[in-house]
């Protein structure tokens, strides 16, 4: 597909610059490959601003991921006070950016987001 033609898999934006992920680090820095041709049949691709809103809600899936892990007192990234400290501040950026976008995010609820601050304060006041 040329990244010029069609429309963007979230907004369906048409005429712009489209881009796809598939090889890079996780919030946590992980490699990840998510387009390998074994394992993605149907690539989907994103305008800028859903990009980026792409990658905020790979970050919170992340982070979501590492502190149920936390939670349930399994081995967890979260669990080095650095990592826990940098992971929060993420979320409350990631709610930030939400708030100031433009329409919504087709990927991330605010209320999800705020929700994962509320749990992770709770954590934070139990430490």
């Amino acid at each position: 597909m040329d990244s010029t033609s069609g429309s963007c898999n979230a907004c369906g934006a048409t005429g712009t610059a489209l881009m796809k992920f598939s090889l890079g680090k996780d919030f946590f820095g992980r490699a990840y490959d998510r387009l390998s041709p074994s394992t993605d049949e149907r690539p989907q691709w994103y305008c800028e601003g859903c990009s980026m809103q792409k990658n905020l809600q790979r970050d919170f899936r992340d982070i979501v991921g590492e502190f149920d892990k936390l939670t349930a007192g399994q081995g967890s990234i979260l669990s080095a006070q650095e990592e826990f400290r940098r992971a929060s501040l993420r979320v409350r950026e990631i709610a930030t950016i939400l708030s100031g976008a433009a329409g919504h995010s087709p990927f991330l609820t605010t209320a999800d987001v705020t929700q994962l601050i509320g749990r992770m304060q709770t954590v934070t006041m139990q430490a």
